[in-house]
């Protein structure tokens, strides 16, 4: 059932509020309705497209990574908050998946994950001392794949990291990051 107008709009208001990294194809099969016709529903609305709404959402604020260099990884990082959360965006390409299959590498996703776990600590020296990871569905090429960490707790020399990645809002990877973190004070 298609719906009115008005209504499509404010619902497409609120699924760009909720995930401003929704693209305009994924918005166009929510509602069911051509690619054309949510774009042309942002622009009356004047709702930026996806890659000015992932520069807004990186102003927001963005802190320094120190145990890396930002280019070192995996991902476009958006948000940064030392020692607390963060997140990162990665679209997969045909150079991230199997050629037969056009499932990504399980590789790809757990660097993303890792390398913003490290991204994460205030430290300039950070180390993955343990992972626990779980895969909860295949990615495709062509998909856009959400991490977002958060620091659970913070030891004397560990920093434990959790990561959930998803595709649309829908689970695709999670793990616990134990993270060594040389003894300085922070």
């Amino acid at each position: 059932m298609k719906r009115r107008k008005k209504e499509r709009q404010q619902l497409l208001q609120a699924t760009i509020r909720e995930n401003p990294f929704v693209t305009d194809e994924a918005l166009a099969k929510q509602f069911d309705v051509s690619i054309q016709t949510i774009r042309l529903d942002r622009m009356e609305l004047s709702i930026p497209e996806l890659r000015e709404r992932i520069k807004d959402v990186a102003k927001q604020q963005l802190d320094d990574v120190k145990a890396l260099s930002m280019e070192e990884v995996i991902g476009e990082v958006i948000d940064l908050q030392l020692d607390e959360r963060a997140i990162s965006i990665l679209d997969v390409k045909p150079e991230h998946v199997f050629s037969r299959t056009g499932i990504a590498r399980g590789h790809h996703l757990f660097a993303q994950a890792n390398s913003l776990a490290v991204a994460i600590i205030d430290d300039e020296l950070a180390l993955t001392a343990k992972a626990t990871i779980r895969f909860t569905r295949q990615v495709k090429a062509g998909e856009r794949v959400v991490a977002k960490a958060k620091v659970t707790r913070i030891e004397k020399d560990r920093t434990i990291v959790e990561v959930n990645s998803s595709v649309e809002q829908e689970p695709v990877f999670s793990g616990e990051f134990i993270m060594f973190r040389s003894n300085q004070e922070r």
